[in-house]
């Protein structure tokens, strides 16, 4: 085995299972406070361009670590959906058709209009999670595992762009660990007791996933 086959496998292993810690969060806290949704449809769009980007450069680990990951993505989608009090299919939409449109820059494109094309779900998803950050009164809802292995994720996939000389996973993915680390710089003062800045009206502390056990 390579050392890009390494680095690509292990972030595929790593990429398969981060979403797991805020899947747990979710379904153990009940709360979806301090999570943005219009991060995770962006998060969709993504796991649904890089598997067929994956596809179009030969390189299995990007298939398998976004076919993988939306067994995570679409379940959050769908809790955060009913803690929101919207329609699934409508939540789940945006994502969907973004994702396509991608695909199809990358078909008539190529792979360097790609990667500067995906850059804009990519600021989406780091972005709508850093204003969710600055506004939600509560952050329980987020889980910091599932920041730490962003970070660690994107890092690996950085250092595989460069060893493939891929130029669209370059490119997306620099952006995208840029933000990542103010996301999580933001999220260690939050808990540290930093308040919200310009609240929404009416945001409560903390949205409920499902009714208590024996409601």
């Amino acid at each position: 085995m390579t050392p890009v086959d390494i680095v690509g496998w292990s972030a595929t292993v790593l990429g398969t299972i981060l979403g797991v810690p805020q899947l747990v969060r979710l379904l153990r806290t009940r709360s979806v406070a301090g999570l943005s949704l219009i991060a995770w449809q962006a998060t969709l769009s993504i796991n649904i361009g890089w598997t067929v980007h994956g596809l179009l450069i030969g390189q299995p680990p990007q298939v398998v670590t976004n076919v993988l990951a939306l067994l995570t993505t679409v379940p959050i989608l769908v809790l955060m959906a009913r803690g929101l009090d919207r329609p699934v299919a409508a939540t789940l939409l945006p994502g969907a058709v973004l994702g396509v449109a991608m695909i199809a820059i990358d078909l008539l494109l190529g792979s360097a209009a790609y990667g500067v094309v995906v850059t804009v779900p990519s600021v989406v998803i780091a972005g709508g999670q850093t204003v969710e950050l600055a506004r939600a009164r509560d952050v329980r809802g987020l889980s910091p595992v599932f920041l730490v292995l962003g970070l660690v994720n994107i890092t690996l996939w950085e250092t595989w762009g460069l060893m493939v000389g891929d130029s669209g996973t370059m490119i997306a993915v620099s952006i995208a660990m840029a933000i990542g680390v103010v996301n999580f710089v933001w999220f260690v003062l939050r808990r540290l007791g930093l308040r919200a800045l310009f609240p929404r009206h009416g945001d409560e502390d903390a949205v409920p996933l499902l009714p208590a056990v024996g409601e």
